[in-house]
């Protein structure tokens, strides 16, 4: 019985330039992960970051008409570790408050940070009297008596660098402390306070 010839077709064209793209496509991706991930390790970038530094409690006032009057003093630094990369920030605003009542909005202006340098903010913060409640009046005595007193800081900040090869970087930091002072000098209790990246 005679055997059926059967004609084989070659693969077409177009899927071998199809292949030859999608090969060129991942040598690349592979090379630039390589660049990226050499450039990581050689610069090894670190997060610039904003934390508090210093802080003074001025002036504490409760007078018996259950008003509140207060001055502290804060410095903020921003600091920037990374030996080979300049860092911009920008979008600084922290609100100070005591038992949940806004005292005060810190801002600045977007700045600078040179190469593994640093920049102090010295903040003097004045409140009008602030009227309490008789809980909040209570609060008060109690920390006087204790000699510790506590006022919350919070806010962001955005912070832009450029990792060499690897491009610019933003990330934005999240900054939540408790600030506690000894009301009878005023001195600052220190405690970790800088921001996060988020």
């Amino acid at each position: 019985m005679p055997r059926k010839l059967t004609h084989q077709r070659g693969t077409h064209p177009l899927v071998w330039l199809a292949a030859i793209i999608c090969t060129i496509v991942s040598i690349a991706v592979i090379i630039a992960g390589i660049v990226v991930f050499a450039g990581y390790m050689v610069i090894h970038p670190r997060v610039p970051f904003i934390k508090v530094t210093q802080a003074h409690l001025e002036n504490l006032q409760n007078d018996p008409t259950s008003l509140l009057e207060t001055a502290i003093t804060i410095v903020v630094r921003a600091e920037n570790d990374n030996t080979k990369a300049h860092a911009s920030f920008s979008d600084l605003s922290f609100t100070l408050s005591f038992q949940g009542m806004k005292i005060a909005r810190l801002v600045a202006n977007p700045f600078d940070v040179r190469k593994n340098d640093s920049v102090d903010f010295n903040y003097v913060v004045e409140s009008s009297s602030i009227p309490l409640s008789s809980g909040q009046v209570d609060q008060v005595d109690s920390s006087l008596k204790r000699d510790r007193i506590s006022f919350d800081l919070k806010g962001n900040v955005r912070a832009r660098w450029r990792v060499g090869l690897v491009g610019s970087v933003k990330l934005w930091g999240h900054l939540n402390c408790r600030l506690n002072f000894h009301p009878s000098n005023g001195s600052y209790i220190y405690s970790p306070c800088r921001s996060r990246a988020k």
